[in-house]
């Protein structure tokens, strides 16, 4: 008992003496779009094509005021950019980092995770009216010409889906029965 002691005291003792500094890798030689010069020269590229564009047509006509609200959202994009901390490459281009940090969360995980929620909504909406419609009588005719009250019923229980996926998990309604699932013969 007192060399386990011994054992776990130097160990704790070793661990708390050890100086130790977080990695901090290179995310694949990119670097902040605001210190990036090829950035800059994308943004200075891109803007004077459409400037040279808007010196073809009359200040105040339909094409060039187009041409001045596309300058404009191309100014504001790369601003946005470079206010926002992604991570440009040699190109000059954004690149998102996918890899689970959540310094970068922002730029994939999130917008991921959201994306699988709405299309897990418009699933279990989708399912709950199928579901429903085939217990009506004119099941057939509700497939193709929508049943919209009943259509929004749906939709409004697709908001809870994850809670509902995992209640019918638990129950066994979202799965099928071993004896439902048919073999093949071979």
């Amino acid at each position: 008992m007192k060399k386990l002691f011994l054992l776990m005291f130097c160990l704790s003792g070793l661990i708390l003496t050890t100086d130790i500094h977080p990695v901090r890798a290179d995310v694949a030689g990119l670097i902040p779009c605001s210190q990036s010069d090829a950035f800059e020269r994308r943004l200075k590229n891109t803007t004077q094509r459409l400037e040279n564009r808007l010196k073809k047509y009359e200040p105040g006509s339909a094409p060039a005021e187009a041409l001045q609200k596309q300058i404009d959202k191309t100014q504001q994009r790369f601003d946005k950019y470079r206010n926002s901390g992604l991570l440009c490459g040699a190109d000059g281009l954004p690149h998102l980092i996918a890899d689970g940090r959540w310094s970068h969360a922002g730029e994939f995980t999130i917008p991921g995770l959201l994306f699988l929620y709405i299309a897990g909504f418009i699933g279990w909406s989708g399912r709950s009216y199928l579901q429903t419609v085939a217990t009506s009588d004119n099941s057939t005719e509700k497939e193709i010409i929508i049943d919209v009250p009943l259509a929004l019923q749906s939709v409004s229980k697709g908001f809870v889906w994850p809670l509902a996926a995992l209640q019918e998990l638990g129950s066994g309604k979202l799965t099928a029965r071993d004896e439902e699932i048919t073999i093949s013969p071979r």
